[in-house]
């Protein structure tokens, strides 16, 4: 069984590994932010890892800290009123229909974590799976049960189909990211998924 730690380790191996193959074809930098725009959801064990990124910024640098927390209540402020689950436990509805309907109205809601100044991410070393693996090729299973290698829309934009299929992120990393949460979600009796702004009240 993946541990959460060996998950991150592992992942971030991939990633480092994929930008090595993926050379000037990804763009990705600090202040590039358009990924952490609109709210998606993330697995109980990556909002565990956020929180304990929040705890350790209370220590180490207050303010920041502070900052996260107003970014948090501003961002709860605009999602409550249309939250599509449990708004005590912060719970996604497993309703897809809803769930998509409510991506496409907090389209434009910005990440919490994220200074709006700098387009840096204030919990950088704690973010989720989903924002340590965007950027890089990724297999995606799509409507028609075709599957699909997904990039970042900034990234790969004149590369070929071959020089991209050669620069893929590990294809089993979904895989070992599904079996860490549900192995977390039984230790910790979860299920579904929560939002960032969600993971981070106070």
């Amino acid at each position: 069984m993946t541990s959460a730690a060996s998950l991150v380790q592992i992942v971030d191996t991939a990633i480092a590994d994929a930008y090595r193959r993926g050379g000037h074809h990804l763009v990705c930098h600090p202040g590039c932010s358009q990924c952490c725009i609109g709210v998606f959801p993330i697995a109980h064990e990556d909002a565990a890892r956020l929180r304990e990124g929040l705890a350790t910024l209370e220590q180490t640098d207050p303010e920041k800290f502070r900052r996260i927390q107003q970014r948090v209540a501003d961002s709860l402020t605009r999602l409550d009123p249309w939250f599509p689950g449990d708004l005590t436990t912060g719970i996604l509805n497993e309703d897809h229909e809803v769930a998509i309907l409510f991506e496409e109205f907090a389209n434009d809601e910005p990440c919490p974590v994220l200074d709006l100044t700098t387009g840096t991410c204030d919990l950088y070393e704690h973010r989720p799976i989903l924002c340590r693996t965007f950027g890089p090729p990724m297999r995606s299973e799509g409507d028609n049960g075709e599957v699909n290698l997904a990039t970042c829309e900034l990234c790969f934009i004149h590369a070929t189909t071959e020089e991209i299929a050669a620069c893929e992120l590990d294809p089993t990393i979904p895989a070992q990211e599904e079996a860490s949460n549900q192995a977390y979600n039984a230790t910790h009796n979860l299920h579904g998924q929560t939002l960032i702004a969600y993971a981070l009240r106070p």
